[in-house]
């Protein structure tokens, strides 16, 4: 029995000798090599909610440096930091308005840097580490904080800081660690490879439920902004769906007196669509096709993104009971009843 283990055991050695596979590296090798690849980011703010500092990427040798489009750039002096503890002055090259993403220029060369590549999306459960100069803790030759999580989700963005949306509506990693913090925004997200797999976001609200977002752009949108910025093709801000008012499928909606009102039916009108499809006074709508809503101004939204002419339909609670309403074809004319 010892003996065939023994050999089971060579025969595993040999077959990863000859596949060249190999043990990832640990976590702790994985978060230095990252981190000497991450710089820290100085530049305008210092007042309530609008932090001086940031995070970026370095994507080139010679000193291209990705990050989150915000205030802290919008200075004539934008410093960076290394994680040698090396400053430069850095220069900004250009923004990707769709994707809220910019380059900037060091005057430097042979810097570590990340590859980039448009590698597909990372599957759902990859584990990551997240690294940023979070809280701004890190200021010269310290190393950025290190956060370990699992991508949650791969969703398509709705978000919103304040009351503008953001405009990229694409793809991103939701993740299980707190990233949305100050200073955060533009750092790195990579495998336990080491590889880059995407940037953290900005500090974004869910626009449904308007719970605080900790998510990543994936490393292909950030190869396709930079490129977009270095070329000059920067890609037009897709328009966020008009509110469609649910008057006119027949839903009247309690009163908007509330900051995210939930979207109670006060009433239905006779012969409407919403009436011929057996919605009801009292009913609480939950869903407009696969979008959950949970605010009379999300439903509004939802309504407008489905196109004129399919078919709204809706979840509704009723009674403790989930009931499914097919309200007919979304009306071409969005003109107010």
């Amino acid at each position: 029995m010892i003996a065939r283990r023994r050999l089971h055991l060579a025969a595993c050695l040999a077959v990863a000798a000859a596949t060249g596979a190999a043990e990832p590296p640990a976590p702790q090798q994985v978060a230095a090599a990252a981190a000497r690849k991450v710089v820290k980011i100085h530049g305008a703010g210092g007042v309530r909610g609008l932090e001086a500092y940031q995070s970026g990427i370095l994507v080139s040798p010679d000193g291209r440096v990705v990050t989150a489009m915000s205030t802290v750039l919008d200075s004539d002096e934008i410093d960076c930091v290394l994680d040698d503890g090396r400053r430069f002055r850095a220069t900004l090259v250009g923004v990707d308005p769709r994707r809220e993403l910019a380059v900037l220029a060091l005057d430097a060369a042979d810097l570590p840097c990340f590859t980039l590549g448009d590698d597909g999306h990372a599957a759902v459960g990859t584990r990551v580490l997240a690294l940023s100069n979070l809280f701004g803790v890190a200021v010269g030759d310290e190393r950025v904080s290190v956060q370990r999580g699992v991508i949650a989700a791969v969703v398509p963005l709705e978000a919103r800081r304040g009351a503008a949306e953001a405009p990229y509506t694409g793809d991103v990693y939701v993740l299980d660690c707190t990233t949305n913090n100050p200073g955060s925004p533009g750092g790195a997200l990579v495998d336990t490879r080491g590889r880059l797999v995407g940037m953290l976001g900005k500090e974004l609200r869910a626009t449904t439920s308007g719970i605080w977002l900790n998510y990543a752009l994936p490393a292909g949108e950030i190869a396709r902004g930079v490129e977009a910025v270095l070329t000059g093709a920067t890609e037009p801000v897709v328009g966020r769906p008009v509110p469609f008012d649910p008057r006119l499928l027949g839903i009247v909606l309690v009163p908007d007196l509330l900051d995210r009102t939930p979207p109670f039916v006060e009433s239905v009108v006779a012969d409407s669509p919403a009436d011929r499809a057996g919605v009801r006074a009292d009913d609480l709508v939950i869903a407009v096709g696969p979008r959950s809503v949970t605010t009379r101004a999300a439903l509004e939204l939802a309504v407008g993104a489905v196109a004129p002419g399919d078919p709204v339909r809706l979840a509704i609670v009723r009674a403790g009971a989930v009931v499914e309403c097919d309200v007919g074809p979304r009306p071409r004319d969005a003109a107010k009843p």
